[in-house]
């Protein structure tokens, strides 16, 4: 079963050497911090530490070899994981051996900017033990750096991105409704092997593969934490593309992201029908340039406060503050975000977080203009940190592409 999974490209499984890796950069930071053993259980960070996604649970002690409980699916964990599986049909049955080897002694470390409350509470009931601490920004710090294995996951997510690209040329005309273009690209997203829908941090956060933005549905704020969200089609997912057409003149803006075997890629280009209208020109020009300072000036040992002050001063000069990154309550406090297995990862680009950026980070730059009632543009691109530049990882060009106008 496995080598036909690998034969249809179902996946490519990190190795045992990278699953070790990982767990041994944990065992490292929870020495430093005093965190005698971790409990792992949100599905990422399984997926990241395991390999695999399935309904478990992994211990990790700085003394110990790492534990998998499996509770379901075994069968499908045994293809996934280089790791050894314990079976297990409850937490009770998963205590008697983390009993056995002393392992849930001192202080211990869960990921409690996302574990229920419940299931925290339920799990301390079972083992006894309440002495936790959040290991998430751990966690969070060791999967910022990726590894040459994870770089090569992410190059393939953003190769997805160039397909759609091509595909978005063909199918955005005026009067075609943002739904059913978001349809047709997703479409040809998943024939090159997207993997349906990228994953975000945090609670109530939800994002869709796709979103289409073509006039005044890019102007309605959100609960989303990022500057365009979109009017969706109902309040009970008020996100993403609507029933709005595209309408000459009006830019329509495609922000995609891509995934690839968990990795995920963030890029945004702008097509419009007809002549773009003068009130985007300018913040147009102003995106790109942005994005070509970051090209120019980022690479590993900046500091990432600098990539956002000079976006700023850019903004500034053009007069266009109002407008960046959303508008009014709408706006965001940030010009870039991390990737990698979620859509929200380090290094966060915005003046508060300083962080020298290092090889091996991976961030979206997304500088976007909104200009409610109207519409909105703006640019995404992703980067890989070199020791010398920022990688681009898609080869799509930042270029405004011109699309059919309906005969009048």
């Amino acid at each position: 079963m496995e080598n036909m999974l690998q034969r249809l490209g179902a996946f490519t499984p990190p190795s045992g050497q990278e699953i070790s890796r990982r767990i041994n950069g944990l065992k490292e930071m929870m020495l430093k911090r005093g965190i005698d053993f971790a409990i792992i259980m949100q599905n990422v960070d399984m997926f990241y530490f395991t390999g695999t996604l399935q309904k478990g649970m992994l211990a990790v002690a700085p003394d110990h070899d790492p534990l998998l409980f499996i509770e379901k699916s075994v069968t499908r964990a045994k293809l996934d994981t280089p790791l050894d599986i314990i079976p297990i049909k409850n937490n009770r049955e998963a205590k008697a051996t983390l009993v056995s080897k002393n392992i849930l002694q001192g202080r211990g470390g869960m990921e409690l900017d996302v574990v229920p409350v419940t299931v925290f509470e339920r799990f301390k009931s079972v083992m006894g033990c309440d002495n936790f601490v959040d290991i998430s920004p751990l966690i969070r710090e060791l999967r910022m750096l990726k590894s040459p294995y994870e770089l090569a996951q992410i190059r393939k997510s953003g190769a997805i991105f160039s397909h759609v690209y091509n595909r978005a040329k063909e199918v955005i005309r005026e009067g075609v409704s943002e739904v059913e273009i978001q349809a047709l690209l997703v479409a040809e997203g998943r024939r090159r092997g997207h993997q349906g829908f990228p994953r975000i941090r945090g609670f109530n956060q939800e994002m869709m593969p796709m979103c289409v933005f073509a006039g005044y549905s890019s102007g309605i704020p959100s609960f989303w934490d990022g500057p365009i969200a979109g009017l969706g089609v109902t309040p009970a997912m008020p996100q993403g593309p609507s029933l709005l057409t595209v309408q000459r003149g009006i830019p329509v803006i495609i922000d995609y992201g891509s995934g690839y075997n968990g990795y995920v890629t963030d890029e945004t280009r702008v097509f419009v029908a007809g002549e773009m209208r003068e009130i985007f020109r300018k913040p147009y020009e102003v995106a790109r340039e942005i994005l070509e300072d970051a090209v120019e000036f980022g690479k590993a040992g900046v500091n990432s406060t600098e990539l956002y002050e000079r976006a700023c001063r850019m903004v500034k000069k053009a007069g266009l503050e109002e407008h960046f990154m959303g508008h009014g309550e709408g706006q965001v406090s940030f010009v870039g975000h991390g990737l990698g297995l979620e859509m929200n990862e380090l290094p966060v680009i915005t003046a508060r977080h300083r962080r020298t950026l290092e090889a091996g980070m991976v961030f979206a730059c997304e500088p976007k203009f909104v200009f409610p009632g109207i519409g909105a543009v703006g640019l995404e691109v992703s980067f890989i940190v070199g020791n010398d530049c920022l990688e681009k990882i898609s080869d799509v060009p930042l270029d405004l592409v011109n699309v059919p106008s309906a005969k009048r």
